[in-house]
């Protein structure tokens, strides 16, 4: 249950720094490269050495399971960002965070996890609580972009099935080797775009890409040890509410972001679901 804890706030600390930083950067890209450069580095810090080989077993699946879900990782931030140009920010980061379905789903599917029924009430309420929130108001966009949507939906999920799949598959001992290939794989694709693109990166792309890098890499370590600890059918749900109403709550007391009723009514529907999951 710490580890699911502490998932939900360095998952919540990422978004926090990138709404403190928004106004001050140039170059989402940028702030990219400078993210994941600081998470492979600390990476290599928790691997006790530079990550690129480990003689240990299971080495070779840690490589290409996180190297694939590095390219995931750049393959969804920009679904997200054509889907914000396409269909309005509501509806991008509610397909985005309904994403949750397909990674549960994937649980139940493939790894056979069979929740309960007040887990399922929970699975059920914590969509529900996503959807309140998110189409709290309509955002324009055009028609064409819709199927965009269960693009990001889709992908979402699988990318956020993939640290299941290492926890079902994989050797703990190498997790940190794992966690390096997610995060170098992510920096050469997002490094090789901001080259293409001639981004220029400045002094805040650095400063808030070392904010968001620190708890964007424990939100995958304390991910991973939650899947270890915990069913996936628990954790996917309860990471993806829980941060959702940590992010509202610092943006109420930092930001002086409005809580309107909705969104009160939707984060006891969070409270509901998160209770109803860890029954």
């Amino acid at each position: 249950m710490l580890f699911l804890i502490l998932a939900v706030a360095s998952s919540s600390l990422i978004a926090v720094a990138m709404r403190a930083t928004e106004e001050k950067r140039d170059s989402a890209m940028g702030m990219f490269v400078v993210n994941y450069l600081v998470c492979s580095v600390i990476s290599c810090l928790f691997a006790g050495r530079i990550a690129f080989f480990s003689p240990l077993p299971g080495f070779g699946r840690a490589m290409v399971l996180g190297s694939i879900t590095g390219a995931l990782y750049l393959l969804n931030f920009v679904l997200y960002r054509l889907n914000i140009e396409k269909n309005g920010m509501a509806m991008a980061s509610t397909f985005m965070k309904l994403g949750v379905v397909i990674s549960t789903l994937i649980a139940v599917v493939v790894f056979r996890e069979v929740p309960s029924l007040l887990q399922i009430l929970g699975i059920a309420l914590a969509a529900a609580s996503i959807l309140m929130i998110h189409t709290e108001k309509a955002d324009g966009g055009s028609s064409s972009g819709r199927w965009l949507l269960p693009l990001l939906l889709v992908f979402g999920g699988i990318t956020d099935s993939m640290a299941n799949v290492f926890d079902k598959t994989g050797d703990p001992a190498i997790r940190d080797y794992y966690l390096f290939y997610i995060f170098a794989a992510a920096f050469v694709i997002s490094l090789f775009f901001l080259l293409i693109r001639k981004e220029r990166m400045g002094r805040w792309e650095v400063i808030s890409g070392i904010l968001i890098g620190i708890p964007n890499y424990f939100s995958s370590r304390f991910l991973l040890l939650s899947l270890g600890s915990l069913p996936a059918v628990v954790v996917y749900p309860a990471v993806s509410v829980g941060t959702i109403a940590a992010v509202s709550l610092a943006g109420f007391l930092l930001f002086r972001e409005a809580l309107s009723r909705r969104k009160l009514l939707a984060m006891a529907v969070i409270a509901l679901s998160l209770v109803l999951l860890n029954i």
